[in-house]
């Protein structure tokens, strides 16, 4: 059993929100990603999506989206990205009776005795324009992820935490607060998305605090799902 990741798909069924405006490497970009999804994932594999997943706007127009996931190899966790609007509450996700996707939203999910926790995350409080707004979201998805965690009542071998955003601050790329808090629940792994083209500059992996990070925005990884584990 593997564990691979690859965040922010930004499919679009309608075909109005073209990622190309991002550079040419973006043309047919879920083509490419599907296409190596197939060549490289197999059924009792583990693939890790942080958000980011559908432009669909409601939940009925993400679907046919959702479903061409389903529908490829591997178990899919899924966590919400800042622009899964589509998102709705687990209730909702869980109708849509899907056979291979688990959405997570204050929980949590066991593979084989390894613990997956998450929640979208937010901007670091050193970015621009950030306001009392972002100083609640930012404490609210602080929680959700501690709600996560804590959820996890056995014992695991590792811990895994999907976020969307970098958990890091802008300035000089120091961890935040969301990293303090994996420390907190001894959490081995953590990947995530957001970063696209000039973003890409703040990206940071490696082992940092005892914590593996791994930056899988798609086009950060050339379109290819990333092993993990």
């Amino acid at each position: 059993m593997s564990i691979y990741g690859i965040g922010d798909l930004h499919m679009d069924s309608s075909g109005k929100k073209p990622m190309d405006v991002f550079g040419d490497n973006w043309i047919n970009h879920d083509e490419k990603i599907f296409e190596y999804w197939k060549e490289t994932v197999k059924e009792g594999d583990l693939v890790l999506l942080p958000g980011d997943i559908s432009w669909a706007l409601k939940l009925k127009d993400a679907k046919d989206d959702l479903e061409k996931i389903d529908r490829l190899p591997g178990i899919k966790i899924i966590t919400k990205g800042n622009h899964d609007y589509w998102w709705e509450t687990k209730t909702k996700l869980n109708n849509l009776d899907l056979d291979a996707i688990t959405f997570l939203h204050n929980d949590s999910y066991i593979h084989k005795n390894i613990g997956i926790c998450g929640s979208r995350g937010w901007a670091a409080k050193d970015s621009d324009e950030f306001n009392e707004h972002d100083e609640k979201m930012f404490n609210r998805e602080l929680n959700r992820l501690e709600l996560s965690l804590s959820s996890i009542k056995d014992d695991v071998s590792k811990k895994i935490v999907m976020i969307h955003y970098p958990p890091f601050n802008s300035t000089d790329k120091s961890p935040n607060e969301f990293v303090d808090l994996m420390k907190k629940y001894n959490v081995d792994i953590c990947v995530y998305g957001h970063l696209h083209a000039e973003g890409h500059y703040f990206a940071v992996e490696g082992n940092i605090e005892g914590i593996d990070f791994h930056c899988i925005s798609c086009d950060y990884i050339d379109f290819k799902l990333k092993k993990i584990l």
